[in-house]
């Protein structure tokens, strides 16, 4: 007679070898379904980090253009504290005025100075 503990002995090493086998091609099927979503899916793939990425270097752009902008604002800020008679000058440069005896010279958009002319 047989015992049930030699026929559990005969039946485990084929069930090792299907789970060792299964575990080893577990992980590189994983890691081949893990890329290919990140490279097939826009919204949480590669596509999305590259777009992040250009985004990030359009801001940072975008960021030093202003910065520049505002030290440039600082130093004429700086200049009309420094000189009254700038300020009396930027006053009457933006809203076209001069004073008496003086002779307004500038040119006017194309548009703006033919309009007036009919």
């Amino acid at each position: 007679m047989r015992q049930a503990g030699s026929r559990t002995r005969r039946a485990r090493p084929a069930r090792r070898r299907s789970r060792s086998r299964f575990r080893t091609l577990l992980l590189p099927a994983l890691v081949v379904v893990a890329l290919a979503v990140a490279l097939l899916d826009p919204e949480i793939g590669v596509r999305r980090w590259w777009r992040l990425e250009r985004d990030l270097g359009e801001a940072t752009a975008r960021i030093e253009a202003l910065r520049a902008g505002v030290a440039a604002l600082a130093a004429e800020r700086d200049a009309l504290r420094a000189d009254d008679f700038a300020i009396e000058r930027a006053i009457r440069e933006d809203l076209g005025l001069a004073r008496p005896g003086e002779i307004l010279v500038g040119t006017e958009p194309r548009g703006r100075a033919l309009a007036g002319v009919r």
